[in-house]
């Protein structure tokens, strides 16, 4: 079942149009297809932020209830809500950390780092030993885009990203309940999760788009058993092929966990 469940995917991306990448760790077996491939992070830089601001949580340097006021001349366009909100606004380290995460907001993100550090955000990559991941610029930062400076990632770093999450001895119980809590809210569930029964399966996702980039990774859970997913895609001319593609890449990791594969 298990080489079945690979060559299936195999198929799968053969016929998409765009390069596909693909990493999955499944109870007593893991497999990767082109998984070490460095792409555009897109909005999936936003993981390593999160385990940043809980790494920072947990040593007292900020405190997740701490209120930070967003400026209007502060915010950023894309993906988000606090654009489109109110001239006075505060909110707390926890609520823009559950914005950049559920509907992956721009404008949260940004103060993340400027609270965080951006120098600390790439020493946690370092510290995680993520091969591939490279943070390098703020959200909507148009000027160094076309410096052509980006943040990359692969398959297997947010694998990585994801395992110590869930489970990684770096972070409590409390701190990993927290952040699995947060992915599990997620409001952009058009990828992965969109063939799932989301009542049968915990599933916590993050997406990330670009022009030509389509992105989502997932932590899915059934009964004892998890599933670390992650689908990255670029070159794409039009989005829908992406899509589908990890759509379909996402049910196939559903059937399998929730049959009996042991």
């Amino acid at each position: 079942m298990k080489n079945v469940l690979e060559y299936k995917i195999r198929e799968i991306m053969v016929r998409c149009k765009g390069r596909v990448s693909v990493a999955v760790e499944l109870p007593f077996h893991s497999f990767h297809i082109d998984g070490d491939r460095s792409y555009s992070a897109a909005s999936l830089i936003k993981i390593p932020i999160l385990l940043e601001a809980f790494r920072q949580a947990q040593e007292g340097d900020i405190f997740l209830s701490d209120m930070v006021t967003i400026p209007k001349e502060g915010r950023v366009g894309g993906a988000g809500v606090l654009m489109s909100l109110s001239d006075q606004l505060t909110l707390t380290i926890e609520d823009l950390v559950t914005l950049m995460i559920i509907v992956s907001d721009n404008t949260a993100t940004n103060f993340l780092i400027d609270r965080l550090g951006s120098n600390a955000i790439q020493e946690l990559c370092h510290s995680l030993k993520l091969k591939h991941t490279r943070f390098l610029r703020k959200m909507m930062d148009f000027e160094a885009l076309e410096q052509g400076v980006t943040n990359y990632t692969s398959a297997l770093d947010i694998i990585t990203c994801l395992k110590v999450l869930d489970i990684g001895k770096e972070y409590c119980q409390t701190s990993r309940g927290k952040m699995l809590h947060i992915l599990g809210q997620q409001q952009f569930d058009t990828k992965l999760p969109s063939r799932m029964d989301r009542e049968a399966v915990y599933i916590g996702n993050k997406t990330g788009e670009l022009p030509g980039v389509e992105h989502d990774c997932a932590i899915i859970k059934y009964r004892e058993k998890t599933a670390y997913i992650a689908v990255l895609i670029d070159g794409l001319g039009e989005t829908e092929s992406g899509k589908n593609t990890i759509a379909q890449i996402g049910k196939l990791i559903y059937d399998f966990l929730i049959k009996d594969n042991s």
